[in-house]
């Protein structure tokens, strides 16, 4: 390949990096909302964290895999057919992004018990609409891991189930 046929291949490959990259952040924004969301709904009204304490390892691991589960859904459909405009099947696309999602969920999972056991700041309380929404050390373990896993899954996605 010559220079000049490299570096425009080059200058192409950035630029749909650079696009995929710019859409994935979209998605993954709309998806932190929706995960966080659902987490903490779970945690809040089935199991009532509302105080200083810590919610336990198995209320955390319960609404942080509803709150991903109802992520993974999201996310496959707009990355799929927005960001990375997948032409695969649907079922091989889906068992990639399940197996991706499974990889990256179980380390952030792993992220997530252990800041919960080792960090602990006092709690924001925000009133809205008569309703009052704690944030406690055990939610921002939790946007933690959503940071974390948003960044590993990109990566995955682009190089493994969305490979063209």
């Amino acid at each position: 390949m010559t220079g000049k046929r490299f570096s425009l291949s080059c200058k192409k490959m950035n630029k749909d990096t650079f696009n995929q990259l710019f859409k994935y952040g979209i998605v993954g924004i709309m998806n932190t909302l929706l995960t966080a969301i659902v987490i903490w709904a779970i945690l809040r009204f089935c199991f009532n964290v509302v105080s200083e304490e810590k919610a336990t390892s198995m209320q955390m691991t319960v609404s942080n895999f509803v709150g991903y589960a109802v992520g993974l859904i999201n996310s496959f459909i707009f990355n799929r057919n927005w960001t990375f405009k997948s032409k695969s099947s649907w079922k091989t696309g889906f068992l990639k992004f399940v197996l991706g999602f499974g990889i990256c969920y179980a380390i952030q999972l792993g992220v997530v018990l252990v800041l919960n056991e080792y960090v602990s700041v006092p709690a924001l309380h925000f009133n809205a609409f008569g309703v009052n929404y704690p944030v406690t050390s055990s939610y921002l373990c939790q946007l933690i891991g959503i940071v974390f896993y948003t960044g590993l899954n990109f990566f995955f996605n682009k190089y493994y189930t969305f490979k063209k």
